[in-house]
């Protein structure tokens, strides 16, 4: 009984991209608005080779990726975007 219990505790709270805005009603996020905070996430260059920094998601690790799939850590991301991190 007790194993069930702590993995139950490890398995994080996920969702998709489409879902992730209901999750958090009073931010007013669109699913356009998640798909850019997850392509700003990590560093990326420009077409000068300049670096551009990314906005700190990917570092955070609430982006998992399974193939073309893209999950969403809803707790990782709401800390991150409190700016908890």
């Amino acid at each position: 009984m007790q194993n069930s219990q702590t993995e139950a505790n490890t398995i994080p709270n996920l969702s998709t991209v489409k879902n992730l805005p209901s999750c958090f009603p009073k931010a007013g996020l669109t699913t356009a608005a998640v798909q850019g905070h997850i392509f700003k996430a990590a560093d990326r260059f420009d077409s000068r080779g300049r670096k551009i920094p990314g906005n700190g998601l990917a570092a955070s690790g609430a982006i998992i990726r399974r193939g073309r799939k893209v999950l969403i850590d809803v707790d990782k991301y709401a800390a991150w975007l409190s700016g908890g991190l």
